[in-house]
């Protein structure tokens, strides 16, 4: 069996459900794609969520949750004097925000334990993580962290970065910026936003963003500009352009980014060209931005990406 495992941070998750009311879940960037995937893969592939939680009622739950979706949670870290972080979406105009409560978060402890951390990523045959995954945890520790990934790249793991920004989670935008470099040097795959690469790094044009990812490494790396075209480089064919998919109602851009990571990963895993499974991604974010919160149920049939 074919092993795919995303690694970072999944948190109780507070969704705007209207009349003022709140509903909850469990989410987080990583695990949105991991649970995502895990509807597009056939069985033939094993899909994992690594992280640390506490031994908590709400811990518990979260677990229970994963397992109830057919994800592997075998990988968890279990810390008794931790618990997991929460947010809450707040939504205007379709665009989102965030409000945060993860002080006693047990994932921001993921990098202490060297021995769990090469455990948890042998034997996978593809590995996804973020920019999150980083901000979250000490300096130092990301650094054993990349070290790791690198380990398990050695070892032959696809290994997939989303540079997803948060600067509130950083130290500075230095810190930033370097730690989005030291994630990429690790990662075979790079997915980063436009809008964001231009704030970060003051990027003219998407071909920038495309040009530094390129020069750290990478094999593949999709610029996302979000409505816009996606720009795809490949090492052995050069650069293209995927014309956007049209949407006419934007109801929450929550997960657009991760259900992208998602959709490509999914497809390149199952065998398909890397232009259709970037028009596969491209289509489930479609449907993703249709939806309420960051797990919409009916996003991947209705994008046609259910394994056969």
């Amino acid at each position: 069996m074919s092993a795919f495992l995303a690694i970072g941070e999944c948190m109780v998750e507070l969704s705007e459900a209207g009349d003022g009311l709140y509903r909850r879940g469990f989410a987080g960037d990583t695990f949105n794609t991991a649970w995502y995937m895990r509807r597009m893969l056939p069985e033939s592939w094993g899909v994992g969520y690594a992280t640390c939680v506490g031994e908590d009622a709400i811990s518990h739950e979260m677990l229970a949750y994963m397992e109830g979706e057919r994800i592997d949670t075998s990988a968890v870290r279990r810390l008794p004097d931790a618990t997991v972080g929460l947010y809450m979406i707040s939504i205007e105009d379709g665009e989102r925000s965030f409000s945060y409560w993860r002080g006693q978060s047990a994932a921001k402890r993921m990098g202490q334990d060297l021995k769990w951390l090469d455990a948890a990523l042998k034997g996978r045959d593809m590995i996804h993580f973020s920019a999150i995954t980083l901000a979250i945890l000490p300096p130092k520790e990301r650094e054993y962290f990349c070290g790791a990934l690198a380990r398990a790249r050695a070892r032959g793991a696809i290994v997939a970065f989303d540079t997803n920004l948060r600067p509130k989670l950083w130290e500075s935008p230095e810190a930033m910026r370097a730690g989005l470099m030291m994630g990429a040097r690790t990662s075979d795959i790079v997915l980063p936003s436009f809008d964001e690469e231009q704030v970060l790094f003051g990027d003219e044009d998407p071909e920038q963003s495309l040009e530094r990812y390129r020069t750290q490494g990478a094999d593949l790396v999709a610029v996302k500009q979000g409505p816009g075209d996606l720009l795809l480089w490949q090492r052995d064919s050069g650069a293209r352009v995927i014309p956007a998919t049209k949407v006419e109602t934007v109801v929450d851009t929550t997960a657009a980014g991760d259900s992208f990571a998602a959709g490509l990963l999914a497809g390149l895993a199952r065998g398909k060209t890397l232009e259709d499974s970037a028009r596969g991604a491209m289509a489930l974010a479609g449907q993703v931005i249709q939806g309420r919160g960051a797990l919409v149920a009916e996003a991947v049939s209705k994008a046609g990406l259910e394994p056969a």
